[in-house]
Parts: C-alpha cells; sequence; structure tokens
C-alpha cells in the first residue's frame, strides 16, 4: 500500500463514516482537512470571480469540502474529479455532488466546457504536472480562471518529502504555468484565518477516525505523511502558495501570403 492510497483513499472513506456518525456541521471542515481553510477559500473565490451558476471543475478533488464550501456561499455548479474510488464515493455521500472517476491526464469533459477550475493541494503529487495543467486549460473556457493551491519549495530541500511529493519552486511553478498556456494574474501565500469552531470540528472527525482505526496500516501511513508535513513546514523548507492564473488566448494562425 502507498502512503498516497492510504491518505487519498482509506482514510478519505474512515472520515466520510465519521462525518455521518458526528453530523453534518462537520463535513466541510473536515473534508477540507490539511490545506483548505475558509480564508484561502475566500481568497481563491474572490480572485476567480465565481458567482451563482458558475460551472467549477475541482480536480483532484478528495472529499469535496472545497466545492461544497464554494457550492454553498457562491452557488456555483461544481464537478468533482477525483481518481481515488472510496474518496469519490466519499464526496457524494457527503455532499451529493457530481464525482467524474478519472485522474487530471485524461479530464473527461469537452474542450471550453468549464467557467473555472480549482485544483488544491494537487499538483505536487501528480507525476506530470506539465501533463496536468494542459489537460485543465483545454476544459476551461477561454477567459476561465485557475484556481491553485500548491506546496512549494523554499530552495533547497534537506528533509525528506513525504512519500510521492515532488514541490516545484515559485519560479519553477511560474515557468510550468508559463509553457502550459497561463499567465498568472495574482498570487500570496496562504493567508492564516482559520475560525476556532472549523479547527475543533476538523480535529474532532480526525479524533474519530483515530479512535476506529488506530491498528490500521493506512492510519499510520497517512499520519507519517502528515509528520513529515509539519517537519518540512516547520523548517521553512515548504509553504503553501495561492495562484490565480487564466488561459492566455490561442496564438493565431499566419495569414496566407497575399497574391500580387
Amino acid at each position: 500500500m502507498s502512503a498516497l492510497a492510504a491518505e487519498f483513499d482509506d482514510v478519505a472513506g474512515w472520515t466520510a463514516d465519521a462525518v455521518e456518525r458526528l453530523g453534518t456541521a462537520y463535513a466541510i471542515p473536515a473534508a477540507c482537512r490539511g490545506s483548505a481553510n475558509p480564508a484561502t477559500l475566500a481568497w481563491l473565490a474572490e480572485a476567480c470571480g465565481l458567482s451563482a451558476g458558475t460551472r467549477l471543475l475541482d480536480v483532484g478533488a478528495g472529499l469535496g469540502g472545497p466545492a461544497a464550501w464554494a457550492a454553498e456561499r457562491f452557488g456555483v455548479r461544481p464537478i468533482l474529479l477525483e481518481p481515488m474510488p472510496a474518496a469519490g464515493r466519499a464526496a457524494a455521500r457527503l455532499f451529493g455532488l457530481p464525482v467524474l472517476a478519472a485522474d487530471g491526464a485524461r479530464v473527461p469533459l469537452r474542450d471550453g466546457s468549464v467557467d473555472a477550475v480549482w485544483c488544491l493541494g494537487v499538483l505536487d503529487v501528480v507525476p506530470d504536472m506539465a501533463a496536468l495543467l494542459r489537460e485543465i486549460r483545454r476544459v476551461l473556457r477561454p477567459g476561465g480562471s485557475l484556481g491553485l493551491l500548491v506546496v512549494v519549495a523554499q530552495g533547497r530541500q534537506v528533509l525528506p518529502a513525504p512519500e510521492g511529493n515532488a514541490f516545484p519552486t515559485r519560479r519553477e511553478l511560474g515557468d510550468l504555468l508559463a509553457a502550459t498556456g497561463f499567465a498568472v494574474l495574482r498570487q500570496i501565500d496562504r493567508p492564516d484565518g482559520t475560525p476556532p469552531s472549523w479547527t475543533r470540528r476538523a480535529e474532532r472527525v480526525a479524533a474519530e477516525v483515530a479512535s476506529r482505526h488506530r491498528a490500521d496500516r493506512a492510519l499510520a501511513l497517512a499520519d507519517r505523511q502528515s509528520e513529515r508535513f509539519t517537519r518540512l513546514f516547520a523548517a521553512g523548507q515548504i509553504v503553501f502558495r495561492l495562484v490565480h492564473a487564466v488561459g492566455r488566448p490561442a496564438p493565431r494562425p499566419p495569414l496566407p501570403p497575399v497574391k500580387e
């Protein structure tokens, strides 16, 4: 079993079970645990201009917490893309949102069919970041927004990275976006601002999962991943970065020569 499968599949399913035992008030905080908080989501939503009826694709949506938050606050119409079966089933159970069981390398949607895309905490765990971004660019309508939450490296990394993670530097991320057809409009380090009630609910769900699955190897693998992230953040070797980008217009083909 890989640590990524443990974290994003097994533990995701257990988290949904715990939410169903504790109540719906725990759903969004628990389903955003690890990366997104209200300040992060508000910045992305405002930057991307989300509004009622916006067709939002969440790539690597996990349990669907950020998409559910956007639907509740802004009235968007989310579509979740999630390759991990248990996570996708859990998102559908918790929020009743449509889930496409696929990875970002081949999105089963038409060209230009979504208004905005979120990709939160995903780039650093995919083997081909450029392929993912090109596919996002394909399904995004002209002028549509891409909101990213990316873990970026702050120079040379000394401590070991969590299994399956590779962190681009800020410069590498900028070059990657430019090479795949995006123009960055705004970017900041992830803001703080998690309400205590949000934190308490997420921690209550995590404690419920631990109480029932403490002996499971998958939980031990996921906890080890979390501990490695905590050490890297504490050492200042990585930070969360929020990015708002739009697809650049495709270059026009050259005009045919004028016949004299």
